[in-house]
């Protein structure tokens, strides 16, 4: 692509330019963030079963909270609901994991929103172009080179590839992140089903 053409479609396709790379930094961002708090230690619960039923509360809260995931946060909820109604302490751990997953899909605004918007903003960008291609050819009076709005229509359709390509990728990025997120939903919710059935058990 020439300086010309760059020049002429670049109204277009910064806004789809900046829309595409907070996409990207949301998406790095965001994947530390997830990959943090889904990461599963396999002797967890079975740690936070002893120390329940051996009555070591604080030792499982401190377990919680060293352990510093969704799942651990979610857990020592319920440990701090030890005493109350079984209902209540389900509903408590409910709250704090509808609490945990919305903190992991802050940002995924910014990234839906570009695989929305960046193939309209192309779109946009395409159709203000064409119709300046054929404005000029309407101009350039009976001897019009053919070129001009060949010319005209490849600077036009620049735009609407930008924006299809940034809304592509952000569009993979935004299901991949959903993918993660639900991931770790359903693994919270298997440890609370766990939680709640150690509450249940006999102690030795």
């Amino acid at each position: 692509m020439n300086l010309l053409v760059f020049i002429l479609n670049g109204w277009y396709i910064i806004p789809i330019g900046l829309l595409l790379f907070i996409s990207l930094a949301v998406f790095i961002e965001r994947l530390l963030v997830i990959n943090k708090a889904g990461k599963e230690d396999a002797t967890f619960m079975k740690r936070i079963k002893d120390y329940v039923h051996s009555g070591k509360v604080d030792s499982a809260v401190n377990l919680c909270r060293m352990t510093h995931t969704s799942t651990s946060r979610m857990i020592e909820k319920g440990i701090s609901r030890l005493g109350h109604p079984v209902n209540d302490i389900q509903v408590a751990i409910e709250n704090i994991s509808h609490i945990e997953i919305a903190k992991l899909k802050k940002g995924f605004l910014w990234i839906s929103t570009t695989a929305i918007a960046a193939p309209m903003l192309g779109l946009l960008g395409t159709v203000i172009s064409m119709v300046r291609a054929f404005f000029n050819v309407a101009n350039a009076g009976p001897n019009v080179d053919i070129r001009l709005l060949f010319s005209g229509i490849y600077e036009a359709l620049l735009t609407t590839v930008a924006g299809l390509i940034a809304g592509i990728i952000a569009l993979l990025l935004y299901n991949y992140l959903v993918a993660r997120v639900n991931k770790v939903a359903n693994n919270m919710e298997s440890r609370s089903m766990e939680f709640l059935d150690l509450l249940n058990e006999p102690t030795n």
